[in-house]
């Protein structure tokens, strides 16, 4: 006896839809940090006609919560294994798990701050051959020594100089766009301090962000060392504090356990901020940003914050990223001294144009990702783009920092 199934319409196609003809875009998500980058480009799609963005997750070892982060956007879902066998004109990815299966041409887009993390399994590496970042590397980039994107979205030219060195192949694909999230925290730059009134930061309070990326050299890797110093030393006296966790430390242990080991930060009022949460706003609004090797320490230079440094990840970092570029100028956190000492010090001795090398770095083309972005999108498609701007929309405002304090309903950013 045959079971039969019913696939989704998007799948299906012919009479099941209301709005036919549409170019189909397949959207290929693995993580909830990938998502919030695509989501910078899809949203260069959503609202044309001629369009249908059907979305897809594929497997990831950090793919927990990224059906849940999607379905807070209003978006569902197709199993990964019908998009696989489905009909597409174009795909769009950050990650690159999968992508050679798929039947369309493939667009991916670079995330986080410059390239910062060297491969970590050096067994995938021939007798030689220097360690380099996943996208910029051949593992990551061919597949059976097929170039799997059909385009490759990078921030900087440097990454188009380091990809001839590491995967010449991989040349003819290549796009310099810039950086998206240098271009939205540069747009809500301006309304600094509508950020720290919807943060609920008073006049004459400080804002403290902890960030940290994932791996157990992160900040949040070391917490059992500087979380009784946050606890203790920091809350109260006029000083607030968020901790921005990268969505990988989630994903990977656990929101209730990553939550259970942070009570004791909340217990002291300090806002822990869920994964699926805008970020930018905080670095924003931040007067100081403690933080690693991650990318949200590299964003930071382009605030008004100073920036400190927790501990140092040199093996892992690749020479000439924003993170190396910012672990040779920024101060770094030490035992023996107060933390609230650490960031005064720090406050006094930075000078204007500390950081300016580290955030030239993030993007060699400010302020055109979407216009860049959107062009290559539109060209792929072999269709004339709208006949209006792209806009840059600056960070939406955040609840106040009581409300992730409390750990009350933690999709409340996006």
């Amino acid at each position: 006896m045959s079971v039969e199934t019913t696939r989704a319409a998007l799948i299906e196609q012919g009479h099941w839809l209301t709005v036919p003809d549409c170019k189909r875009v397949l959207v290929v998500v693995h993580t909830v940090a990938f998502a919030q980058r695509l989501r910078e480009v899809f949203g260069l799609l959503e609202t044309d006609l001629r369009v249908q963005l059907v979305f897809t997750v594929a497997p990831h070892a950090f793919g927990g919560g990224v059906t849940d982060y999607l379905r807070g956007q209003g978006i569902h879902t197709v199993p990964w294994h019908e998009a696989l066998r489905a009909e597409f004109d174009l795909v769009l990815a950050t990650g690159s798990r999968g992508l050679h299966e798929l039947r369309a041409p493939v667009v991916r887009f670079s995330h986080g701050a410059g390239h910062i993390k060297l491969l970590t399994d050096a067994s995938l590496l021939a007798p030689g051959e220097r360690r380099v970042p996943g996208m910029l590397s051949r593992q990551h980039l061919l597949h059976d020594g097929r170039l799997v994107p059909a385009a490759i979205v990078y921030a900087h030219e440097r990454d188009v100089t380091e990809l001839a060195r590491s995967c010449p192949e991989a040349l003819p694909a290549a796009h310099v766009a810039g950086d998206p999230c240098v271009d939205r925290i540069t747009a809500g730059a301006a309304d600094r301090e509508g950020y720290r009134r919807a943060l609920g930061v008073a006049e004459g309070e400080r804002l403290v962000v902890v960030a940290s990326t994932w791996g157990p050299t992160s900040t949040f890797g070391r917490l059992d060392a500087l979380l009784p110093r946050l606890a203790g030393e920091l809350p109260g006296d006029g000083c607030r504090v968020a901790m921005l966790i990268h969505p990988n430390v989630f994903a990977g242990h656990g929101s209730s356990q990553v939550h259970g080991w942070l009570t004791a930060l909340r217990n002291r009022g300090i806002a822990v901020v869920p994964p699926e949460a805008d970020w930018q706003a905080l670095l924003i609004a931040a007067d100081w940003i403690i933080g690693d090797h991650g990318s949200l320490t590299a964003y930071g230079t382009l605030t008004e914050a100073t920036v400190l440094l927790t501990s140092s990840a040199r093996r892992e970092v690749s020479p000439g990223s924003p993170a190396a570029l910012l672990a040779a100028v920024a101060p770094v956190v030490v035992p023996g001294y107060s933390l609230a000492a650490q960031l005064a010090y720090a406050a006094e001795q930075r000078h204007a144009t500390q950081y300016e090398r580290v955030a030239e770095s993030l993007s060699s083309a400010p302020g055109e990702f979407h216009r860049r972005v959107r062009a290559l999108v539109y060209r792929s498609l072999e269709l004339g783009e709208p006949a209006c701007p792209p806009f840059v929309l600056p960070p939406p405002f955040p609840p106040a920092l009581e409300h992730w304090v409390r750990g009350a309903d933690r999709g409340a950013l996006r």
